[in-house]
């Protein structure tokens, strides 16, 4: 098998074989609704595999595959892309890849003419979104959005999973792609566009993937927010449906046989969802207008480096 890192340097594992476009954009920004839009265009080809992460070995570690399904080589990897028909566009969306700093290399290693379609979303109300995400997946303890960020880093077992202000260095993140790939194989989309209008915004990605843009999908939403009501409760409930906690693995196998199986599985799953969560309480406006000072210079970098008022469109112009 066939590792990123045993490529010879600047030359791909196998030429032409990798995929002809990457959605890179962080979470809640828009990849999943994108994803799933473009995949159901007749002319593309994107697997049922989300995210393989494959480009950005240096997120690995802390991002985990508690589920063993990510592709560990480069035959695992294009495997994921075989059922593609002759003449489709194959692409992947990874949100990890915009973080990553050495995807954007490795992905121009493996495919140089690849096209890229990056995400960006509003600072502050990504960072909220991100905090109410991580809350659901049980990443993050903290309820209280201000003292999470204060905090920075979520760190779990003696490692640093992520830090909050590392998903929102736009410019620093763009920078890595257009060194790595001619302007005009990179898409910058702005989420307020492309929630504003769904089709517009595919039907420029299409013209961009030189498909159809004619057969665009209907409007999809996806991964809408929940407020947790209490991180303990969340805990426990995962704990008993894994069998991966302290107090499930004591008891071992008497306390799973006790949860049922299928159907009322899921009935027992659905209860305890509306107990664990809630929609989400409007922002503090208070810590989202520190959150916008903290990140008024990166928004004005952002406009220069785009050249487009995102000071503006954002409110950032109203922040002193």
């Amino acid at each position: 098998m066939t590792s990123l890192t045993e490529w010879p340097a600047g030359v791909p594992a196998a030429p032409g074989s990798a995929p002809d476009f990457y959605v890179v954009g962080h979470h809640k920004s828009g990849t999943t609704a994108l994803y799933e839009m473009l995949r159901a265009h007749p002319q593309i080809f994107m697997p049922a595999l989300k995210e393989p992460r494959f480009f950005a070995p240096d997120l690995r570690s802390l991002l985990g595959d508690s589920n063993g399904t990510l592709p560990r080589s480069w035959e695992e990897y294009l495997a994921l892309f075989a059922p593609a028909q002759a003449g489709q566009r194959r692409g992947e969306a990874s949100p990890s890849y915009l973080r990553s700093e050495v995807a954007a290399r490795l992905i121009a290693r493996a495919r140089p003419d690849a096209r890229i379609i990056a995400l960006l979303r509003e600072p502050a109300d990504f960072v909220r979104s991100l905090h109410l995400h991580l809350l659901k997946e049980g990443v993050e303890t903290e309820a209280d959005l201000a003292t999470a960020f204060a905090h920075e880093e979520i760190v779990r077992d003696g490692r640093r999973v992520l830090r909050y202000s590392d998903h929102v260095r736009y410019v620093e993140q763009l920078r890595r792609y257009h060194a790595a790939f001619a302007r005009e194989q990179v898409l910058v989309l702005i989420y307020d566009d492309f929630r504003a209008d769904n089709e517009r915004t595919l039907r420029a990605v299409c013209r961009f993937l030189d498909v159809d843009e004619r057969s665009v999908a209907a409007p999809v939403v996806t991964n809408t927010a929940v407020r947790v009501r209490s991180p303990r409760l969340r805990r426990v409930v995962s704990s008993i449906s894994t069998g991966r906690g302290p107090s499930t693995r004591a008891l071992g196998g008497a306390l799973r046989a006790l949860v049922p199986r299928g159907p009322a599985r899921r009935r027992l799953r659905g209860v305890a969802d509306r107990l664990i969560y809630s929609d989400p309480a409007p922002p503090d406006q208070a810590v989202m207008l520190e959150l916008r000072r903290r990140f008024k210079d990166d928004v004005a970098a952002l406009s220069d480096y785009l050249q487009r008022d995102l000071t503006s469109l954002w409110g950032y112009d109203r922040v002193e």
